[in-house]
């Protein structure tokens, strides 16, 4: 016997009944994207590694330690296997020049991979969903991306979740705060950990979003970047929250909200929450004005967001907001392999007109007694039992049985016409 082979650890298949949530939650997001006017984007799974080096940083944790590269072996060329999708939307949009009539909305879902340490709600293979605005400039748009994140929330019936907000203002900026938070981390270089000591002149913004114990008072005292914004970037941030609070959405103002990649500038924001643990944030983005620059293109402001499937839905599942489970509308018993023949172009008609049938199968060896195929019947969850036995057949009929409901106490059966399954089809959507 050949050796039994299993998924990557950290790279999960997902199958039934746990599939079904997967797809409903998938055609929730597709329904608000369309209510929002946001169009479907989709892109390679596997990018030039230079997209992420030069669109991320260099020095970021995703770079320097959590992608997977490779060499492509037909012609030497440095891939990666794509760590998140914001960098890959912008490469296809200076490709295909999609801003040259103007802004667009668009939307993606898909893997994204990761060298992780797998654990609740953290995986090597994770699915995002995110959803860009490239070519608008205002904060108008960003926060019609918190919004529609928060429409989510409300449709999904989740709650306890909080957004919070920060701007990181313009490379100028930046720079000087920066300039002025490595004189501070110096001056306390006694309490910073390893970890902290090495991003210190490469990336001392990721220090303030620690999660040491032992650095949390040191660094609530680091010198903040609202204090180094100008007046612009001041004036951006302020009508965000205007508009914010013209709608009623709460937020909280958190200064150490800097983000993981550096393409970020002016507005970021995260919805976060307590029910996950130490992987509490559920959706974040922002503005990243300077993408399209870095990776080639001509200069266009752009804001988005992403949010982790496997979050939103661990989430739900705590809260215990997941629906049941769709079951079939019907379940097609099939007493003898003999009536096949007019069982299934029926059942094809059935399916024509929308009414999902599961039919019990097997060939001669595996129909099994009609107690059995009854039983699986009421395990599928169909509210009906179509039985196409011999007598019933003969009279060119075939039979209901009620399954779910009031109507499943009732004795007997209903005779329906086989011949008219045009006019009795539809009823078996519903009672």
């Amino acid at each position: 016997m050949a050796e039994k082979l299993s998924a990557v650890k950290g790279m999960n298949d997902i199958a039934p009944p746990v599939s079904a949530h997967w797809e409903w939650l998938e055609d929730t997001l597709r329904s608000l994207m369309r209510r929002y006017g946001y169009r479907n984007v989709r892109t390679p799974i596997v990018e030039p590694t230079a997209l992420f080096i030069r669109g991320l940083g260099e020095v970021t944790d995703i770079v320097e330690k959590e992608m997977y590269s490779f060499e492509d072996r037909l012609n030497g060329e440095q891939l990666t296997l794509r760590p998140e999708n914001t960098a890959g939307v912008v490469r296809a949009a200076v490709e295909h020049s999609m801003l040259y009539d103007g802004g667009k909305r668009l939307y993606y879902m898909g893997p994204m991979f990761r060298h992780e340490r797998p654990q609740r709600g953290r995986y090597r293979q994770f699915h995002q969903f995110g959803a860009e605005a490239l070519g608008f400039a205002g904060p108008d748009v960003d926060v019609e991306l918190i919004v529609m994140a928060c429409d989510l929330w409300a449709e999904l019936g989740l709650e306890g979740i909080e957004l919070e907000i920060n701007s990181l203002g313009q490379p100028a900026e930046r720079l000087a705060h920066r300039q002025a938070l490595i004189g501070y981390l110096e001056e306390h270089a006694d309490l910073l950990d390893e970890d902290a000591r090495r991003r210190l002149h490469s990336n001392p913004l990721r220090i303030l979003d620690t999660k040491n114990p032992a650095m949390q008072a040191m660094v609530n005292g680091a010198p903040h970047l609202m204090a180094f914004l100008g007046a612009e970037s001041l004036d951006h941030f302020n009508r965000l929250r205007a508009l914010l609070d013209a709608q009623g959405i709460a937020y909280r103002i958190n200064p150490r909200l800097v983000r993981g990649m550096d393409y970020y500038n002016l507005s970021v924001f995260e919805f976060v929450t307590t029910q996950l643990g130490s992987q509490g944030t559920v959706c974040a983005g922002g503005r990243y004005d300077g993408l399209f620059e870095q990776i080639g293109g001509k200069a266009a402001p752009a804001v988005g967001w992403a949010l982790g499937m496997e979050r939103i839905l661990e989430l739900l599942k705590e809260q215990r907001r997941l629906p049941e489970p769709v079951a079939p509308d019907a379940y097609a018993v099939i007493p003898d392999v003999s009536a096949l023949s007019v069982a299934m172009p029926l059942l094809r008609q059935l399916r024509a007109q929308g009414v999902s049938v599961a039919m019990h199968a097997g060939g001669a060896e595996g129909m099994g007694s009609m107690k059995s195929q009854f039983k699986k019947a009421d395990a599928s969850g169909a509210r009906y039992a179509l039985v196409f036995g011999a007598q019933e057949l003969e009279q060119g009929m075939v039979a209901f049985k009620s399954l779910r409901g009031d109507r499943a106490a009732e004795t007997g059966q209903q005779l329906q016409p086989l011949a008219e399954v045009a006019a009795w089809g539809p009823g078996l959507r519903g009672f």
